[in-house]
């Protein structure tokens, strides 16, 4: 897998999913502070939508894809594409959905549901988890809830947890770092990997509280050490990859 920064991961694991593409310099008030503005990924087999904030759902990035590229997104909100040439496909938790040769099941996830700043279509927030040769949890955006350990009947080789934001203070359904890593125990994951930070920031910002720019991936690992200390837990910079490698089950 490959992070491209914020909540944009790519996954290639019998198909090649793209996780909440955002694929510019800048969204609005806020500047891309770390990593290249990446390309679109060729050979994408989909694009999985956690939930409707602009900074998930961004309509600029995913009109970069290739045409008639299926993009899964939360139900009710297909009509937000409709000047695209993607393929929209809505999906509520609980859904099984076939993409190349892997398989992803949608999940539930605890995040606000409305598209900001303007309103619109309402589409509850979900996550994925993608079944190929391994099982891999993308979570988007989610406090901790009740249930998370049953999200996925197996074993999951690898979670993708978001850990903060975008600015200098966390509001509304997200996870801190500690939060994050409290989750770990639930979730039964080999290898967890931190995102959902240390990407975008607000113009004009960069002077505040720099510590939570930088560091909630250090500190989700650190938090992680004492709550799952058999999780490999990686902390990556914004553009590069990892390899998972999959032990056969009961191994």
């Amino acid at each position: 897998m490959t992070w491209w920064g914020h909540a944009t991961v790519l996954v290639d694991d019998r198909a090649r999913i793209l996780t909440d593409p955002l694929l510019t310099g800048a969204l609005m008030h806020l500047h891309r502070r770390a990593g290249l503005v990446p390309h679109p990924p060729p050979r994408l087999d989909a694009v999985a939508i956690s939930h409707l904030h602009m900074d998930h759902l961004h309509l600029p990035s995913l009109a970069q894809l290739d045409p008639g590229t299926p993009v899964l997104i939360p139900k009710g909100a297909a009509g937000l594409l409709a000047k695209l040439p993607v393929e929209p496909v809505e999906v509520s938790a609980g859904d099984v959905v076939p993409i190349g040769d892997a398989t992803v099941h949608v999940v539930h996830a605890v995040h606000d549901a409305t598209r900001w700043p303007w309103g619109g279509p309402r589409g509850e927030a979900v996550g994925y988890v993608v079944q190929g040769a391994g099982t891999t949890y993308f979570a988007g955006d989610t406090s901790v809830f009740d249930g998370m350990g049953e999200l996925y009947p197996g074993k999951l080789d690898l979670a993708l947890l978001p850990v903060w934001g975008w600015g200098p203070n966390l509001r509304g359904e997200h996870m801190d770092p500690a939060q994050a890593a409290g989750c770990l125990p639930m979730i039964d994951a080999e290898v967890a990997i931190p995102i959902h930070y240390g990407t975008f920031w607000p113009r004009g910002m960069g002077w505040a509280r720099k510590r939570v720019f930088h560091e909630p991936g250090r500190e989700f690992a650190e938090h992680a050490r004492t709550t799952a200390p058999s999780v490999d837990v990686r902390v990556l910079e914004v553009g590069t990859s990892t390899e998972v490698r999959v032990s056969p089950r009961g191994a």
